[in-house]
């Protein structure tokens, strides 16, 4: 990642808890997570596909096999790790957000 892919923090489309809850369950996206890995084991989205952030290269995103044709939305703690991500993902094609708030959003929502 560049660091102008991290610049202006927030400066992305998002999409809110409760709206992604719906979306998840009705298999509209798809969910990666660019938290740690201690972090994913700890919990995570059901269906999410794991990579840590600094790992989020081209060649690598590729790899994960995400369909072009549903969203996808990317997820970090507090929705600041996920910013490049979905930069670079919207500049590779894809229809791509961000989780308003991130975890910490989700599992208010959920709770």
């Amino acid at each position: 990642m560049s660091w102008a892919d991290w610049w202006p923090f927030g400066d992305v489309p998002e999409i809110a808890p409760g709206p992604l809850s719906r979306a998840v369950h009705m298999g509209e996206v798809q969910v990666l997570d660019v938290r740690s890995r201690p972090e994913f084991r700890r919990d995570h989205i059901r269906g999410a596909v794991h990579l840590p952030v600094w790992s989020c290269s081209p060649r690598q995103l590729q790899r994960l096999g995400l369909d072009r044709d549903r969203p996808v939305v990317v997820i970090c703690l507090s929705a600041h790790r996920s910013i490049p991500v979905v930069r670079r993902l919207r500049r590779m094609g894809f229809e791509a957000m961000q989780l308003k708030g991130g975890m910490r959003a989700w599992w208010r929502h959920q709770s």
